[in-house]
């Protein structure tokens, strides 16, 4: 897909994207900078793909540093914002795209801990390094973000009810954030083709992605779901502070 930010629209501009060694993130890292960003590939584990990742940045001439953390340890984060004030002296965007909950063999809590606990605590040791005029985008699926009003997968249950808890913590901080002069906005889309979440889904509950697609008429592929997520970095903050992505059938209020 083309690049939907103009190429050096965001010279100099310092970017943190988490969990963007792959999927999504790389994507919407990787747009970024195309367009001049500064950017930071942050990993849990998969170093080796980020290392790759920011060298192809490199290569094509961009500026690209990773910082790996496990968003669950604050010590971790803290080491991992040490870094880039190091290296860039700040951020100008933030994308909170890394979450997760359907992964096997993790605490019964872990969902909550990763999409609500670590999300605020990632918030909390980022706004010191963002600067006046800068943006926070918030990365949800529609599953999560109308769970209260539109019941979802037995499957998927508690990770939506993890982020939209995950959402409304970080919703709260809208008027602190506001003050300081930083813009929040809360990307939701529909299922993602092509992305981790999708597959788990369909393992767990086959028919679940075509049904899905079926009823939307067309889902969205990861690069295309990945450039809205970049223009919400740098277009006007919406009412509401809610960018819907793809097909809103089926689901009732917010």
């Amino acid at each position: 897909m083309t690049n939907p930010l103009a190429a050096g629209s965001l010279e100099g501009k310092r970017v943190l994207v988490t969990g963007s060694s792959r999927g999504i993130g790389a994507d919407t890292v990787g747009y970024f900078a195309q367009a001049g960003a500064r950017v930071v590939i942050n990993y849990r584990n998969k170093e080796a793909r980020a290392n790759k990742l920011a060298d192809a940045i490199r290569a094509a001439g961009g500026e690209a540093i990773t910082a790996g953390a496990d968003l669950t340890d604050p010590a971790s984060v803290t080491a991992m914002f040490a870094t880039i004030e190091a290296e860039y002296g700040g951020l100008d965007i933030l994308v909170m795209n890394a979450s997760g909950g359907m992964e096997s063999g993790m605490a019964e809590d872990y969902a909550m801990t990763l999409n609500r606990d670590a999300q605020v605590n990632l918030l909390t040791e980022a706004i010191p390094l963002l600067g006046d005029d800068s943006r926070i985008v918030y990365v949800t699926s529609h599953q999560a973000h109308f769970i209260k009003t539109t019941p979802t997968m037995p499957e998927y249950e508690p990770v939506a009810r993890s982020k939209r808890a995950g959402e409304d913590a970080l919703r709260a901080v809208i008027p602190q954030l506001e003050e300081s002069g930083i813009g929040f906005v809360v990307v939701s889309g529909d299922m993602i083709e092509g992305t981790i979440t999708a597959t788990l889904l369909e393992r767990s509950n086959p028919g679940a992605l075509s049904a899905r697609k079926e009823a939307a008429g067309r889902l969205y592929n990861v690069s295309e779901f990945a450039a809205e997520v970049v223009r919400a970095a740098v277009e006007p903050v919406p009412v509401g502070n809610t960018r819907l992505v793809g097909d809103t059938s089926g689901f009732a209020g917010d």
